[in-house]
């Protein structure tokens, strides 16, 4: 079941997710399934940003700031990869404006 992601949505890591940078990339490790994921830099960037911020607007903002990209590209880009890490159970979203 996958969460309705939006860029006023709130993004926190769950506790029993463990990140490590491993050569300007990001090495993940799900403690309930024992299942490792692996992000390329522009991954890494997201996942760096969503610890900082959790509001996906300013991670959103942080990206245009850093990169040569459009809006629209980023922002796409931005909620699939926040859709997909949520459906994994890496992170959970929070829609309702209270953060």
């Amino acid at each position: 079941m996958s969460q309705q992601v939006s860029l006023t949505s709130s993004v926190r890591i769950r506790d029993d997710v463990l990140s490590r940078d491993l050569q300007s990339e990001q090495v993940i490790l799900d403690l309930n399934t024992g299942i490792y994921f692996g992000l390329d830099p522009v991954g890494t960037r997201i996942w760096q940003l969503i610890q900082e911020h959790q509001s996906l607007q300013k991670v959103l903002d942080s990206m245009l700031e850093e990169y040569e990209v459009a809006e629209a590209e980023c922002t796409h880009d931005l909620l699939h990869f926040v859709t997909q890490m949520a459906d994994r159970g890496l992170v959970e979203v929070y829609n309702d404006g209270s953060s």
